[in-house]
């Protein structure tokens, strides 16, 4: 009897463990459910994968997915998503160019985030006259307010018409479609302010003067030419440019604020140059010499274009301790390798193969730097210092262009000629019948032979 009563009461003991165990097992599922991925059933993948298709590629873009997982992790949230047709075709073009740019991504996280609630709000919790306005406080950390009509049952979100109640319903949250696009006022002031600047940017009147830029002197409209009469100007003046007289043209100016900054600039092309390979030694120069660095940002951010041929590293390695040990000299070098024009290695080919030779001017003064076409490339230097044009447009970015040579350029040195002064003693030579007479006089003055009393005086 006391056998049996002791075996029930192991049992139980072990039914109490088991369920005990089952529990906690449950609870570090759970945990690690909230701590891991979200689950496939939430309203976060349900929102990818509804027909709200340009929301979900908007909160793609804006980087805000990880923040959603995070916010639905701790409590349910509430989605007003517009319809697909407000994104597209009824949204101003001008502003949704404003919300892509890359400088406005925090324009773009503040307009979705106030689309987002952290709270459940169903259809049945929804006021239903215009009178009793509910206030909510979105992920923007802005109000928005809901209202309705009593009337006709519809249902409202400041604005925007509720056109679908609860479109998703989740665990998690809820997805309610509305009929356009929240905008948010701080949203609206960034874009306010950015199109004032546009619209008060400097911009050129028509019928201004304008200058020509090869003779400096405005340029004066041609007389009216009557049809079938031959050309004005000369064939050569009628021709285009050459690239060497029209560089490629640097491209436009980027940024919200449409300016470049030439620091950011400089430091992004020597970052290429390390991440490229083989240009370790020119990019160490650059960022020994900081005054270098600072000049040429300082040059880009005035609007000024540069052209460095960047000597590889085996060339760099050439250099000799004399070469490097002069003060200033690895500024000089670095100096002949820009060229204040933008090239690239399309339009210095094509200059080369047009004119021959080009001189390209450099930041050191006044020297240039040769180059001439040589096995279908760009050649630059002389015949004992060439280098070739070896890693084409490493960096073709705003206003800097890089191209990668096997060679470091050096300057012909003008030897100064020293000018040998020869004295010139002027001789002159008598005419012999003069000295003959001086001699007859000089005797018939003397006396001392009658033979040259005859001489002629």
């Amino acid at each position: 009897m006391a056998f049996m009563f002791f075996n029930s009461l192991l049992l139980l003991l072990l039914q109490i463990s088991c369920s005990r165990f089952s529990l906690a097992l449950q609870e570090n599922s759970s945990a690690t459910v909230r701590s891991g991925q979200i689950n496939s059933n939430s309203v976060l993948v349900a929102l990818l994968d509804s027909h709200y298709t340009e929301l979900a590629e908007l909160v793609e873009k804006a980087l805000l997915l990880q923040t959603l997982e995070e916010t639905v992790g701790k409590h349910n949230i509430t989605i007003f998503a517009p319809k697909n047709e407000a994104l597209e075709r009824d949204l101003d073009p001008e502003f949704k160019r404003f919300l892509l740019e890359p400088g406005n991504l925090k324009s773009l996280q503040t307009l979705l985030l106030y689309h987002i609630v952290p709270a459940r709000i169903d259809r049945h919790s929804w006021p239903k006259s215009t009178s009793a306005l509910t206030h909510h406080f979105t992920l923007s950390n802005e109000r928005v307010e809901l209202s309705g009509d009593d009337s006709s049952g519809e249902k409202f979100i400041g604005s925007a018409k509720v056109i679908s109640s609860n479109a998703v319903d989740r665990p998690d949250g809820v997805i309610h479609g509305i009929e356009q696009l929240l905008i948010p006022r701080s949203v609206q002031q960034d874009f306010n302010n950015r199109r004032s600047l546009r619209s008060i940017s400097a911009v050129k009147p028509e019928g201004a003067p304008e200058v020509d830029p090869r003779t400096h002197r405005l340029k004066k409209p041609a007389p009216p030419v009557k049809p079938g009469a031959p050309p004005v100007l000369p064939i050569y003046d009628a021709m285009a440019p050459g690239p060497s007289l029209a560089p490629a043209p640097a491209p436009g100016p980027g940024g919200p604020h449409h300016h470049f900054n030439g620091m950011r600039q400089v430091k992004d092309f020597i970052q290429t140059l390390i991440q490229y390979g083989g240009y370790n030694e020119m990019a160490d120069i650059l960022v020994n010499l900081t005054s270098l660095a600072t000049e040429m940002g300082r040059l880009v951010s005035e609007g000024y274009v540069l052209t460095v041929l960047a000597p590889n590293d085996e060339a760099m390695a050439k250099l000799t301790t004399d070469q490097l040990s002069e003060p200033g000299a690895p500024e000089q070098i670095i100096y002949y390798h820009i060229i204040p024009e933008y090239q690239t290695e399309e339009s210095m080919y094509n200059a080369v193969r047009r004119f021959g030779k080009v001189s390209y001017d450099t930041l050191r003064l006044p020297h240039k730097v040769l180059a001439q076409e040589a096995d279908g490339s760009v050649r630059f230097g002389h015949s004992d210092g060439s280098a070739y044009l070896f890693d084409p447009d490493i960096y073709t970015d705003g206003r800097i262009s890089v191209q990668g040579i096997d060679g470091v350029l050096f300057p012909l040195e003008e030897k100064a000629k020293e000018e040998k002064k020869t004295i010139k003693v002027a001789t002159v030579k008598p005419r012999r019948g003069k000295l003959l007479e001086a001699a007859c006089r000089m005797l018939v003055a003397i006396g001392q032979d009658s033979r040259f009393t005859s001489c002629r005086l």
